[in-house]
């Protein structure tokens, strides 16, 4: 079967209309996500769609335009996403597309355990390799496991996609049909830091000390604290996704991965999200590992390395510690994602550290002022991160330091980072409900 694939392959090729067919209705498909999304495939479904009946589309992050959860799509195309990108979030609070909450770490659980099932599975590889392996490239972490579990795997080839390497190969054996294709992959820049960001990245660099492993997810928190470590020595990355800051770093010598336990001389990371120099960088770099998700956020496996700093966001967050990271109040906005599987496994680590960054304010489309930093959460808000997994918290005012303190304490602590301008209200508020 592997030595014969050259010759099976031009049986399998066809264009994405003819893919598209192969969708019938009732159907669950899972679709490769993030910069990886099956373009011409996801093109030609939606010409196909007025054809069909409940089809779903089981997706993580996708960067795409919205056309597959337009209006038009109902009773066709219905989404169902494990994480809330920009494209689908107005569908899903339309009631147009559904969410599914839960940790990256058990996304594959879903379907290994059955409590999914797939009919269909629409990849994004790499051409295939002299021995007829391709690579899920970018989007290896979240596609691996379910595309094992459906019953008919599709997949673009794409001349474009790197071949990234670890746990990503797939054999042409295992691929139903194939399409060629030959385009630039989707593109997310972080662009310039914003003046706030900055000034986070300033107080959270100190916490990071030579030698530590640290999750760099994406944005410009994120962005701004790579930044700020230029002068850090042997630092490794075990990290859900990696962007472009990890490239400086890694060409100016500062990521060695030379003291990790788990993966030792290897950036390891689930998926990609960036521009062509980081796709660039990626392409057959041994330096440079992907692997399925349920391995990277396994908490257990992320504890194992030491001095782990984990650093995510939040939309709000309470006097006692609570975050808030998926929803604004009960309207969903992103979900999950691997917050809870990286805050827990650096909790776990030896000499680790999880740090919850976040400007103190955030200003309203009318223009006014409100505090990330609350009394208590919105009437709807989901708990992503508890008040008893929480350590640090940091804003453009300070770090507060919450692991091993009380209510009052941590109220106090949170408060003196708040943005002035609302640190009074929050005091009095702190005073009626935690007697501070």
């Amino acid at each position: 079967m592997f030595s014969d694939w050259k010759t099976r392959y031009p049986h399998k090729v066809v264009d994405g209309d003819r893919a598209a067919e192969m969708i019938q209705d009732g159907h669950r498909v899972y679709m490769s996500g993030n910069c990886s999304v099956p373009k011409v495939m996801l093109e030609a479904l939606v010409r196909r769609a007025p054809k069909l009946r409940n089809v779903e589309i089981d997706q993580v992050l996708t960067v795409c335009p919205d056309d597959y959860v337009a209006p038009a799509m109902e009773g066709h195309l219905r989404v169902n996403t494990m994480f809330i990108s920009g494209n689908v979030r107005e569908a899903v609070n339309e009631g147009r597309a559904d969410f599914t909450p839960c940790f990256l770490s058990e996304l594959p659980d879903l379907y290994r355990k059955g409590a999914l099932s797939l009919d269909a599975a629409m990849l994004h590889v790499s051409p295939p390799d002299s021995h007829g392996f391709v690579s899920l490239g970018v989007e290896s972490g979240m596609v691996k496991t379910p595309a094992s579990f459906a019953h008919l795997v599709m997949a673009e080839v794409n001349e474009r996609m790197p071949r990234v390497l670890g746990d990503t190969l797939l054999h042409i054996s295992k691929i139903d049909y194939l399409v060629p294709v030959n385009y630039e992959l989707s593109e997310i820049s972080m662009g310039e830091p914003d003046e706030i960001s900055l000034k986070i990245a300033e107080f959270i660099a100190p916490l990071i000390e030579d030698g530590a492993t640290l999750q760099a997810g994406i944005g410009e928190i994120p962005n701004a604290v790579l930044r700020h470590l230029g002068d850090k020595r042997d630092l490794g990355i075990h990290s859900e996704l990696i962007s472009d800051g990890v490239v400086d770093l890694s060409e100016a010598g500062v990521i060695t991965n030379a003291r990790k336990t788990v993966h030792r001389g290897k950036i390891v990371a689930g998926f990609l999200i960036g521009t062509r120099r980081l796709f660039d960088f990626v392409d057959d770099n041994p330096f440079v590992e992907l692997h399925p998700i349920e391995h990277v956020n396994d908490p257990f496996l992320i504890s194992r390395n030491d001095n782990v700093v984990a650093i995510n966001s939040a939309i709000e967050i309470d006097l006692t510690g609570q975050v808030c990271a998926d929803s604004i109040g009960t309207k969903f906005y992103s979900g999950v994602g691997g917050q809870l599987d990286f805050v827990y496994g650096a909790s776990r680590s030896k000499g680790g550290r999880s740090i919850i960054a976040l400007p103190s304010t955030n200003v309203r489309r009318d223009g006014t002022r409100i505090s990330k930093i609350v009394a208590t959460l919105a009437l709807g808000a989901g708990v992503t991160t508890t008040r008893s997994h929480v350590h640090t918290v940091v804003t453009e005012f300070g770090a507060a330091h919450l692991y091993g303190r009380s209510i009052r304490q941590r109220a106090r602590a949170l408060i003196d980072i708040a943005h002035p301008e609302f640190r009074e209200a929050l005091a009095r508020q702190a005073h009626e409900l935690y007697h501070l």
